[in-house]
């Protein structure tokens, strides 16, 4: 069994997709986010799960509590936030108990002091193109200086059985001289990304025979309809799930979480009119927003990426297909790949943003199932 530290965990997203790959057991998540953390221990009882800022917690005390040796941890994964990319150090010049360690440094320490067997470092496509590429390339550098070979690319989850396109920067680090490889595409998508030439590069070629991504329609129809404002907790007994819908159901007997935002009469004139961008719209009914606010998504397609406002149509495109309504928690939780039986805990609108954070579980199961294959 390999152990994983899930750092900047979040809900624990990624470290679930490592559980579901089987041959692994997460033993610690740390998060700034008190309300994450508590969903992520609700999911990962047996961890250790510390709310707090990273650069307050002593990586050897969180050794102490693993049982003080240093090679408890075989894979840490993890993706830190921006802040302080722009100031990153040589990794030789980082001290593990100075206050001026950015996030992505103090990730660094971590891994220095565990020596893990694999490490996975994910973070938002805009990252490929800061400071002209050198940021990426020093966070590379940083990682390779201790020890790591790397193979870097931009993954879309939509490749891997997530049914909403949601590229994201993904480094997976093996201890040695051996190159890792990331995962092979488990799905075929034709649509546009941003990933550019680190995509093309490294994304493997599609296999001849692969399934078609996974539209909304097969991740959310076995779904109950709501209204505006309303909710329910029975599946649909007239609708044959999808085989997604049947897989995240897992061992939920209800539904959970499946409530949709009480729109005003306003918005709700909005979503019947809409379409799947703003200009869709009458003249005049909205006078701002993003081309992407206020439109509605369409069933035969993968979702586009979900945000941590994917219950507010003057944000994003959330719109349910065929529905006057934006999506209810349950449906994005959906889209994102959870399980129905997932535990969130917090307040709705906690929720709501712990979901639109996460690293998608089915993203992490295929990193997770590359990396069993590399032991």
């Amino acid at each position: 069994m390999l152990t994983v530290a899930d750092l900047f965990c979040g809900t624990g997203g990624f470290s679930q997709g490592f559980m579901q790959a089987g041959d692994f057991t997460v033993v610690l998540g740390i998060d700034i986010k008190k309300d994450a953390v508590e969903t992520f221990s609700a999911n990962n009882s047996e961890a250790i799960a510390i709310a707090d800022d990273i650069r307050n917690v002593r990586v050897r005390d969180v050794a102490d509590r693993l049982g003080g040796v240093r090679d408890r941890i075989d894979v840490i994964v993890g993706g830190p936030p921006c802040q302080g990319f722009s100031s990153i150090r040589p990794y030789r010049s980082i001290n593990e108990d100075d206050r001026r360690n950015n996030l992505f440094e103090q990730y660094t320490v971590f891994v220095n002091f565990f020596r893990p067997r694999f490490l996975v470092f994910e973070n938002v496509v805009g990252l490929m193109n800061h400071k002209g590429g050198k940021t990426l390339e020093a966070i590379r550098d940083s990682i390779e200086a201790m020890g790591y070979s790397t193979d870097l690319a931009v993954l879309n989850a939509v490749n891997y059985g997530v049914p909403q396109r949601r590229e994201r920067i993904i480094l997976l680090g093996r201890r040695g001289k051996a190159k890792p490889s990331l995962p092979a595409a488990t799905h075929h998508f034709d649509g546009r990304g941003m990933g550019g030439s680190l995509a093309k590069k490294s994304l493997p070629l599609f296999e001849p025979g692969l399934p078609l991504a996974v539209t909304i329609e097969k991740a959310i129809s076995d779904l109950p309809p709501v209204n505006a404002g309303k909710g329910a907790t029975g599946y649909r007994d007239d609708v044959e799930p999808s085989e997604y819908a049947r897989a995240r159901r897992k061992n939920a007997k209800t539904v959970t979480l499946h409530s949709a935002t009480a729109h005003t009469p306003r918005m709700l004139e909005i979503i019947r009119l809409a379409g799947t961008n703003r200009w869709a719209l009458p003249e005049g009914l909205t006078t701002s927003g993003f081309s992407s606010c206020y439109s509605r998504l369409l069933a035969n397609e993968p979702c586009i990426t979900i945000t941590v406002n994917f219950v507010h149509p003057a944000s994003n495109r959330c719109i349910h297909p065929t529905q006057d309504r934006a999506l209810t928690p349950r449906e994005g939780a959906r889209i994102q790949s959870f399980d129905d039986d997932f535990v969130f805990c917090g307040s709705r609108t906690q929720i709501v943003k712990q979901i639109g954070e996460a690293v998608p579980p089915l993203l992490g199961r295929a990193i997770a199932e590359a990396v069993k294959s590399q032991v």
